[in-house]
């Protein structure tokens, strides 16, 4: 092989290398709502249930070269719960646990995204629900994907950090304390 051939050979693979790394650089920040999934699981009288928010939004950045600089703001309308029952719907929405006629969303923002490694993050941030904001801190697994990305995790949180179940509610022994915000976002590359 001649020099110039050995030139442009190293030049053509080069090129190719970085135009490889450059096309896997993409940032993510358009949440597909229609795909996405944000839930909750809690424990009453024993009993592990599911329940579910049917409206949510995010904004987000998520660059996975450059992770530190992430952010994210999820808000989810509250009144839009589904508990498994009509009647629970209902109930949780009153001023004793939610109060969404006088705080109708619960809001988180980030502050920091730390690398775990194997594509797994510890997001922290401030959670605001029923007036009541508490710093929290989840880890988070993003899976990388063509022409989407899933975020997912459980985001555990205290009911009682937050006033939710007052009065004859505020105890523990009919519904848990612990209550475990699971979620799966799916967000598309942002426009370019």
């Amino acid at each position: 092989m001649t020099p110039n051939a050995l030139t442009r050979s190293t030049l053509a693979v080069a090129l190719a290398l970085g135009l490889a790394g450059t096309a896997q650089a993409v940032e993510y920040g358009t949440l597909d709502t229609a795909a996405s999934r944000v839930g909750f699981r809690y424990t009453q009288m024993g009993v592990t249930l599911d329940g579910q928010f049917k409206q949510f939004s995010a904004q987000l950045r998520f660059d996975p070269a450059r992770p530190e600089a992430a952010a994210a703001t999820v808000e989810v309308p509250l009144a839009g719960i589904d508990s498994g029952s009509p009647e629970g719907d209902d109930e949780v929405k009153a001023k004793t646990w939610f109060d969404t006629a006088n705080h109708p969303v619960a809001r988180f923002v980030s502050s920091s995204v730390k690398p775990l490694g194997d594509n797994r993050f510890e997001i922290t941030g401030q959670l605001s629900i029923k007036g009541k904001t508490r710093p929290v801190s989840f880890p988070a697994t993003f899976t990388p994907g063509a022409p989407s990305a899933t975020f997912e995790g459980t985001l555990p949180l205290q009911r009682g950090d937050f006033a939710i179940g007052e009065g004859e509610w505020s105890g523990f022994d009919i519904v848990a304390n612990k209550v475990d915000v699971i979620f799966h976002l799916v967000a598309r590359p942002l426009a370019e």
